[in-house]
């Protein structure tokens, strides 16, 4: 018996296929972002990172502002986000990324400056600057990626970490009596008079996606106006150190973390304080 009749033991079937579209018949539904590198990110098998890098870039792609953007990367899992983002970068020391934001913008007001964080970094050891600086009003927007662990050093406990969550540090799962309640970082910050926008979103599901992209073009626009500072929260999965399939993840953030951080908005400008000021297309 020949490999043909052993894989396809019936006649092969001949397929009556519509002749191939030309080049013009297509329509474009979506491309990469210009405005990132060409190169393979190093992120693990459904990682939030790198879907929010693109969210990100896809923002300043669309809003004309790669010449006059600038990053800031701290450390933790976003410390390579210079890497993959076609735009200005600086790194900053561990949990210092809104501090050097807050240099960079008031020595140059009329860029666009973010910082880009995840919880270790801005929740644990960074969380005095940020404070300090949304208190302050800095016009910055800070992108903080929320996963519940330390997620570059092998998933200890975090501040954002659940109550009960298993961890390398907490392996019997996070006692609250002992270590306290997981900050909800969103709910504290929009307290602060300087905080212009505040708003918790994820990237779980293509509605979820939409949405955080929504909210990071609200932030991006609203500096311009100069009126305090943006902070745009994301649930990201972290599947490696959730000791998850990727789609596990997925159902994880919609089925536990939800529970103790709630998506939504939960500061939004008054109406009268959001006459956006569309920013002027670059020279192609």
């Amino acid at each position: 018996m020949s490999i043909d009749q052993h894989i396809l033991p019936g006649p092969v079937p001949v397929l009556n296929l519509p002749p191939c579209h030309t080049e013009e018949e297509y329509e474009m539904v979506y491309h990469k972002p210009s405005t990132m590198v060409d190169t393979t990110m190093h992120y693990c098998p459904g990682c939030a990172h790198s879907l929010v890098h693109k969210l990100i870039m896809e923002v300043v792609e669309e809003l004309g502002i790669q010449e006059t953007t600038i990053g800031v990367a701290p450390v933790g899992c976003s410390v390579f986000a210079y890497d993959y983002m076609d735009i200005d970068m600086q790194e900053a020391a561990h949990g210092r990324a809104c501090a050097v934001a807050t240099g960079i913008k008031r020595l140059m007001p009329d860029k666009y400056v973010f910082t880009y964080q995840g919880d270790g970094d801005l929740a644990a050891i960074g969380i005095a600057e940020t404070l300090h600086a949304i208190n302050r009003g800095e016009n910055i927007c800070i992108v903080f990626m929320n996963n519940a662990v330390y997620g570059m050093t092998s998933g200890q406990m975090a501040p954002t970490t659940l109550p009960g969550m298993h961890t390398t540090t907490s392996p019997d799962g996070r006692d609250v009596s002992y270590y306290g309640a997981p900050i909800k970082v969103a709910e504290l910050m929009a307290n602060l008079p300087g905080a212009f926008y505040v708003t918790r979103q994820a990237v779980n599901s293509p509605n979820a996606v939409r949405r955080t992209k929504k909210a990071l073009l609200n932030a991006f626009k609203y500096q311009p106006l100069h009126k305090g500072t943006c902070l745009v929260e994301i649930i990201g999965n972290c599947p490696s150190n959730w000791k998850m399939t990727p789609v596990e993840a997925s159902k994880f953030i919609d089925e536990e973390m939800v529970k103790t951080f709630p998506l939504g908005d939960i500061k939004i400008p008054a109406a009268q304080d959001i006459k956006i000021v569309e920013p002027a297309k670059q020279e192609s």
